[in-house]
């Protein structure tokens, strides 16, 4: 306690005595009948000391005026200057609150703060997680507890025709139509199973495409159920490739079985002596080499495609002249032509324009394409067989015509695949499916060129492919 507090603590207590003192002197003269004066004096020394209270009852009222103003405007550093004894354990009480107020007041402030980075954290997190979700190519959809959507990939919204924004925690059988599919979730929830796989097609798909379903569920740190997980990958081209390589199979097995069960035969026949002359042995010769030469082409298609998928293929190119491919190819196939009656007709005019290519394997595709236009002709047919230059594009185009059978609309986006052979058209021929699609793979992988079709069924096929000429093809590598 200050001097100062001392002197007025002390002049308020001698105040209030001599109030007391007074108020004690007036009533015994009174009681007693004393001189007037007596009471005067008395009355004088009473009424000082209630001016002196109240003087000090109004300035501990004043300082109480300025305490308030000062906590008003939260000015708290001069509270002890502002105040009187009577006031100063107000002010001693209230900045122990104060500071114990403070204290908390800031302890909460950094609880606040940390919850906050927790939440924008995790705000960041869930955006994060919606984005990867989102931008899956799969059908994605995540669910809580109650079966209501919390994240799609924008290939299930785009497959099951439902807004991605509108979709948020409306219920699965609101937004999928497939009861089947609804229900294989809502079957993996209560059953608490881990994880299911189903293949499954789904109603309304008008592609009939075929899904590997996978559903699993989401358990939290509880090991309580939180949601399913569930995600359906289009595995119908897969299941195409499967069939297609299982009938390859098929196919090559057959193939390769029938000119081997020739060579097979004639090789014992002649090895049991029933060729009786040399006529004889020339005819059971002559099929053995023609199964033979059938055999190792089949042979050589299959390792080609597997060298040019692997770029393991060697590559001779060199500029060649058009005109001497296509007369070499002719003259490779005019005796299978001739076994059909089926005439070739060859350009009219000789292209001497040059590509820059391999020459062997640009042989092979001619021989291919005249191939399969003579296999797919009836009797008595014609294949035609043009060359011309494009010189705005600077290419040559080579185009192989037939009067065959022809070929669907529906097949044609399909003759070049591997394996590949068109339905209606395998009661005409046999084949592997293999050759069309070595022509694509020389053509449009090793030589840059293009290859195209158009057919109509009962009206014949065009088969055409352009190669880059000797100069545009020096001039693309330079």
């Amino acid at each position: 306690m200050t001097n100062n507090d001392k002197l007025y603590k002390l002049i308020f207590n001698a105040s209030v005595l001599l109030a007391v003192f007074a108020a004690g002197i007036t009533a015994v003269t009174t009681f007693t009948g004393a001189a007037q004066i007596i009471t005067a004096s008395a009355s004088a020394v009473c009424l000082f000391a209630i001016a002196l209270a109240a003087f000090c009852g109004w300035k501990d009222y004043r300082s109480l005026n300025l305490l308030t103003d000062a906590l008003n405007n939260s000015n708290t550093d001069n509270l002890f200057a502002i105040s009187t004894p009577a006031t100063k354990p107000v002010v001693q009480a209230l900045m122990s609150y104060t500071t114990s107020v403070e204290g908390k007041t800031e302890a909460i402030g950094d609880k606040i703060s940390e919850l906050s980075l927790q939440f924008q954290l995790l705000q960041r997190q869930k955006k994060n997680s919606e984005a990867v979700i989102y931008s899956i190519r799969d059908i994605v959809i995540v669910t809580d507890a109650f079966d209501r959507v919390i994240m799609v990939s924008s290939a299930a919204a785009d497959f099951f025709g439902f807004d991605v924004e509108q979709s948020y925690l409306k219920p699965i059988g609101e937004l999928v139509s497939d009861e089947n599919f609804v229900s294989l979730m809502a079957r993996s929830r209560h059953g608490r199973v881990g994880h299911v796989k189903h293949e499954v097609t789904f109603d309304g798909d008008v592609d009939g495409r075929i899904f590997d379903c996978i559903i699993s569920c989401v358990k939290d740190d509880k090991d309580l159920i939180s949601g399913v997980v569930a995600v359906a990958h289009d595995i119908t081209r897969e299941k195409e490739l499967a069939k297609t390589k299982n009938d390859f199979v098929s196919h090559v097995s057959h193939e390769l079985k029938t000119p081997l069960a020739s060579i097979n035969g004639y090789a014992e026949m002649l090895v049991d002596g029933e060729a009786k002359n040399e006529d004889d042995v020339k005819q059971f010769a002559t099929v053995i080499q023609t199964q033979a030469q059938r055999l190792n082409r089949l042979i050589e298609d299959i390792l080609n495609i597997s060298r040019i998928e692997s770029g393991l293929t060697k590559i001779d190119k060199h500029p060649v002249s058009v005109a001497v491919l296509i007369a070499d190819a002719v003259e490779m196939i005019k005796s299978y032509a001739a076994e059909k009656d089926i005439t070739i007709v060859e350009p009219h005019s000789i292209i001497c324009d040059q590509v820059c290519a391999d020459k062997d394997m640009i042989t092979q595709v001619i021989i291919n394409l005249l191939s399969n236009a003579v296999k797919y002709t009836p009797q008595g047919g014609q294949v035609t067989i043009s060359c011309d230059v494009n010189d705005v594009d600077h290419l040559v185009c080579v185009a192989v015509s037939d009067t065959g059978v022809g070929i669907g609309a529906d097949a044609i986006e399909h003759v070049f695949d591997k394996f590949y052979r068109v339905e209606e058209n395998k009661k005409y021929a046999k084949g592997t499916g293999l050759g069309l699609n070595l022509v694509k793979q020389i053509v449009e992988k090793i030589h840059e060129g293009t290859v195209s079709v158009t057919s109509k069924p009962d009206e014949g096929s065009r088969f055409e492919f352009t190669l880059p000429l000797e100069s545009a093809a020096i001039s693309q590598t330079v």
